[in-house]
């Protein structure tokens, strides 16, 4: 039996996951990816954890909806790797916050094609289609493998940070390295290589 309001607990399915959301939403970008919990998430939404499977399916996934939701709202920017400031919020907050599953998919698929599908999405949106643009208004051939490279490389130098294996890398101010990440981005995109002799 339905009430006036419709059916309770398709509204209170509705209302945990947006409580799940917006906590989850707060806390990753408080805390990263990496060091956010499933359980500070329930806590915070005042709902059970165990909901994130119900209605996400995993903490990936939920990181993602959260990245949806915030670029329907206008927050996810294209990031245009040309700008060594632009580079620089990237290096701080990944160094501050960790990396999170889009950043993971340039350098290692997710098992869940689904996971996999959404990070590239997010990859496409942020870097993807703003290097291709770049490289197709400088009439540079190959615009889309032009734009791939610059989206590897860039995620394989912020994923490299936290390794350890360079140490020059590791400890470099991203005052020093993103103004270098930029000039080795900008080429790629802006300049044809000379020619082999």
């Amino acid at each position: 039996m339905t009430t006036q309001g419709g059916d309770p607990r398709r509204r209170n399915a509705a209302q945990s996951r947006e409580l799940l959301l917006a906590a989850a939403g707060e806390l990753f970008a408080e805390n990263g990816y990496e060091k956010t919990t499933l359980r500070e998430i329930g806590v915070r939404a005042g709902v059970d954890a165990a909901l994130v499977a119900r209605y996400f399916g995993s903490k990936a996934k939920l990181y993602l909806a959260t990245l949806k939701l915030e670029g329907s709202n206008g927050g996810l920017d294209p990031i245009d790797v040309r700008d060594p400031a632009r580079l620089h919020r990237l290096l701080e907050r990944v160094r501050e916050l960790g990396s999170g599953p889009s950043l993971w998919a340039a350098v290692r698929p997710h098992q869940d094609p689904e996971l996999q599908a959404s990070a590239v999405e997010m990859l496409e949106q942020r870097f993807l289609a703003p290097g291709r643009g770049t490289a197709e208004q400088a009439g540079l051939d190959q615009a889309g493998l032009r734009a791939e490279i610059v989206t590897a490389a860039l995620a394989g130098i912020v994923m490299s940070r936290t390794a350890g294996t360079f140490p020059a890398l590791t400890q470099a101010d991203p005052d020093d390295l993103a103004p270098l990440i930029a000039r080795m981005l900008t080429g790629l995109l802006e300049e044809e290589p000379p020619a082999r002799s």
